[in-house]
């Protein structure tokens, strides 16, 4: 799906700071940033950089310590049901089905449970997961419980989707093809995602842009654009194609760069 040139996500100025035993500590400092409607981002960058804590800020789970978070025009103050958050955990509830987890945002909202338990079906049917409705999360793989965690995080129709590592606890196989899912998910619905992972191929390959993070304290210390070939592929097929060996050997760099900085690559 192309990029509108509307804006969906906004950090305007935007420091945060942590306070703690040992005094304070000064997790992002004037960070700007803007994302398109129906744009995938994706951050990167060494331990302590302020990835998670963008996401955070984004999601409204707490104001930032100075600057705005704007989403739809608006100022974030608070959670909202407009922006959907998938962990690398899928905590889903072991004592419901895997219909009543995929529902219970519809459930919490006010919807009729029928209603609710329709649209479920709906979007289990979307991740791959027609007929598993009456099973238990106990009896399903890990990539089978992330699927549940997306067709969850999609029932309220969030506008935004946050990102934080979701892949990273499954194997290969199974990390790629939910690569696929969730990116082709996403643009089929218009919807706009923030990706943080220490991942650089699956930055490379689900993005639309990469941006690559300092610490002490954390800050955009470049942007990558991924070329347009790459972006018009699935995950898996992008990783074939011969220009993203070079567009992971800048992203690649600018970690190297970013190393001086003090920290390891994972966060």
């Amino acid at each position: 799906m192309a990029v509108t040139e509307e804006t969906m996500l906004e950090l305007r100025s935007v420091s945060h700071v942590y306070v703690g035993k040992q005094g304070a500590s000064l997790a992002v400092e004037d960070m700007n940033l803007t994302v398109a409607r129906g744009e995938f981002i994706s951050l990167v960058g060494p331990s302590g950089c302020g990835k998670t804590t963008v996401l955070s800020l984004l999601a409204g789970l707490f104001p930032p310590a100075s600057g705005t978070v704007i989403m739809a025009g608006r100022r974030v103050q608070k959670p909202s049901s407009k922006v959907g958050y998938m962990l690398q955990q899928d905590c889903l509830l072991p004592w419901r089905t895997i219909l009543n987890n995929a529902a219970l945002g519809l459930e919490i909202s006010g919807m009729p449970r029928p209603e609710a338990h329709a649209a479920a079906e709906r979007l289990l049917e979307e991740v791959g997961l027609s007929g598993t409705g009456g099973r238990y999360p106990a009896e399903l793989s890990g990539g089978m419980r992330q699927r549940v965690a997306l067709a969850r995080t999609l029932a309220p129709d969030p506008e935004v989707l946050l990102l934080d590592e979701p892949f990273s606890a499954l194997d290969m196989h199974i990390k790629m093809q939910l690569e696929d899912l969730v990116q082709s998910t996403l643009r089929k619905l218009g919807k706009t995602a923030v990706l943080v992972t220490h991942d650089l191929a699956e930055a490379a390959a689900m993005s639309d842009r990469v941006l690559v993070l300092g610490r002490n304290p954390g800050h955009i210390r470049t942007e990558l654009r991924i070329p347009e070939e790459l972006r018009r592929l699935a995950p898996t097929e992008a990783r074939k194609h011969p220009t993203f060996q070079d567009v992971f050997d800048s992203l690649w760099e600018e970690m190297g760069a970013g190393e001086k900085e003090g920290g390891s690559l994972d966060e």
